[in-house]
C-alpha cells in the first residue's frame, strides 16, 4: 500500500513538473505593453500601470501570474512625470539598469520620455535614481521609447508628434552619448501612409482625434539583420497591428536605409479570437536558441484600450530572405511549450 502511495504521489508530481513545461494564453488577465528581458538566470517582466512601475521576476515567464513582484518607483505629486506613466521598459546597459518610461502632468498633451538608474546587478535590489527627461534638441510630445546598441552605437525609438498638437503619430530615432542623453536631433523613420495604419473613427468622442498612429517601436535584431516592429492604426480599434522597418541600408540614421513592408505583420485573427494584437516587445529564451514575441491583444472584438488587454507571448521563426515570421496570435485553447531552457 505505501508502495503504490509512493508511487502515486510520484506520479502526480511529475504531472505537475510537466504541465509547467506548457501554458497557455493569455499570462495574466490584463496587462497592456508587456515588456521582458532575459539576465543572469531571470525573466524581467513589466507592463503599464498608469501610476507606477512595477517589475515581475521569475525563472519561467509562462507563470508570471505566480512571479515574485517589486514596487520599482512611485512618482512625485505634482510634477510633469507623475501620472499616465505608459510602456516601461527595464534595460541592462553598461552594467547597469535602465529604466524608461513616458509620463506627464495629467495632460496627454505634456507626455514625454523619462529614464531611472540603478547600479546594482539585481535590480529588485540598490537604489533607482530618477535621472530625468530624454528629450531630442526638437523637445516634442513622445511615448513608447526603445533602446538598442547597433555597431557600438546606442539608439532610441519613440513615438512622437511632429510638432505640439496632435495630428499624427511618427517613429522618430535619434542617437544617444549615453544611457540617459540624446545626442542632437531626431530623425523621421516612419509615418502612417497604408490604409491599415489609419484604422479608426474620427468621430469618437471618447478617444483621440486622429487615426494616423504608428507607435511602440521595437529593435530587433538577427544576425547582421536589424528591424524596427512597430503598432499601427488606433488602439482603440480590432484593427490596431504591427508594422515592420527593415535595415537595408548601413546606417540606421538615414530614413531612405529603412524599408517598409507594405502589409502588417501580425495582425488579429477572427478565427483565434484575438483581436488588436499590439505594443509587443521580444525577448531570447534562456537557452538563447529561442526568439519569442510579447503582446498583448482582447479577447472580442470591441474591447479598446482599456483593462481588457492582456499579455501573451508565442515563438517566432525566420523566414528564408532574413526577415521575422512573426505567425498569427495563437488562441487561448492553444497550449504552447515554455521557451527552451
Amino acid at each position: 500500500m505505501k508502495r503504490r502511495l509512493l508511487l502515486s504521489a510520484l506520479f502526480i508530481c511529475a504531472g505537475m513538473f510537466a504541465q509547467k513545461k506548457t501554458f497557455n494564453n493569455p499570462l495574466l488577465p490584463s496587462g497592456a505593453d508587456p515588456y521582458s528581458t532575459y539576465h543572469n538566470g531571470y525573466y524581467y517582466y513589466t507592463h503599464t500601470l498608469g501610476n507606477k512601475l512595477m517589475l515581475w521576476k521569475t525563472k519561467n515567464l509562462a507563470d508570471l501570474k505566480n512571479a515574485e513582484s517589486k514596487l520599482i518607483w512611485t512618482p512625485p505629486t505634482g510634477t510633469a512625470y507623475s501620472k499616465e506613466i505608459w510602456a516601461p521598459e527595464f534595460h541592462f546597459i553598461n552594467n547597469k539598469w535602465y529604466a524608461y518610461f513616458a509620463a506627464d502632468d495629467g495632460d496627454n498633451n505634456h507626455h514625454r520620455m523619462y529614464v531611472l538608474e540603478n547600479s546594482s546587478q539585481d535590480p529588485f535590489k540598490g537604489t533607482w535614481e530618477f535621472k530625468g527627461k530624454i528629450a531630442a534638441s526638437i523637445d516634442r510630445w513622445a511615448i513608447d521609447g526603445d533602446v538598442f546598441t547597433y555597431n557600438n552605437q546606442l539608439y532610441m525609438i519613440w513615438s512622437g508628434w511632429e510638432g505640439d498638437t496632435n495630428v499624427q503619430q511618427n517613429i522618430y530615432i535619434a542617437k544617444m552619448s549615453n544611457p540617459w542623453t540624446i545626442e542632437g536631433n531626431r530623425v523621421l523613420l516612419s509615418q502612417p501612409t497604408y490604409a491599415w495604419e489609419k484604422q479608426g473613427d474620427l468621430n469618437d468622442a471618447v478617444n483621440p482625434p486622429h487615426v494616423n498612429v504608428n507607435e511602440g517601436p521595437q529593435f530587433l535584431q538577427h544576425g547582421t539583420d536589424l528591424f524596427i516592429i512597430y503598432s499601427a492604426s488606433g488602439c482603440w480599434t480590432d484593427f490596431y497591428a504591427l508594422g515592420m522597418l527593415r535595415l537595408t541600408g548601413t546606417d540606421p540614421m538615414v530614413p531612405q536605409n529603412w524599408h517598409k513592408s507594405e502589409q502588417p505583420v501580425f495582425a488579429k485573427s477572427e478565427t483565434n479570437s484575438v483581436y488588436a494584437p499590439g505594443h509587443n516587445s521580444f525577448f531570447k529564451s534562456a537557452d538563447g536558441k529561442e526568439d519569442w514575441i510579447l503582446f498583448h491583444a482582447n479577447d472580442n472584438p470591441g474591447e479598446g484600450c482599456g483593462t481588457k488587454r492582456s499579455p501573451r507571448m508565442q515563438k517566432i521563426t525566420w523566414n528564408a530572405d532574413g526577415t521575422p515570421n512573426l505567425g498569427i496570435p495563437v488562441s487561448n485553447k492553444e497550449t504552447l511549450q515554455i521557451p527552451s531552457e
